[in-house]
């Protein structure tokens, strides 16, 4: 069962190689169209969240959770997501995205 399994996914990724679904080698982003609001920290959240994702993404998180909220999501970040923030970095971007957002 498996090896059949196995060949139906070769013939459909051969069939759509072969249709012209090859992959890009380059591509260009659309233009920014959220800026991170401003406050005391926006720069250590822009140099470090921006890395990931846009300034859209914390705009969909709940408004006024606090600091806990922001810490554990600033960990998560780091810690399950692999965003490549310093240690010494997590609780000013913290504290910035529970004071302004």
């Amino acid at each position: 069962m498996k090896l059949v399994s196995i060949k139906v996914l070769v013939v459909a990724a051969a069939a759509m190689l072969a249709g012209g679904y090859a992959l890009a080698d380059s591509y260009e982003l659309p233009d920014e169209t959220a800026e991170f609001r401003p406050g005391p920290g926006v720069e250590l959240a822009q140099t470090n969240c921006t890395a990931c994702h846009s300034a859209d993404y914390i705009n969909t998180q709940p408004p006024r959770m606090g600091a806990s909220f922001w810490e554990a999501e600033v960990k998560k970040m780091k810690k399950t997501y692999g965003a490549p923030i310093e240690d010494a970095d997590l609780k000013g971007i913290a504290d910035y995205l529970s004071a302004t957002y």
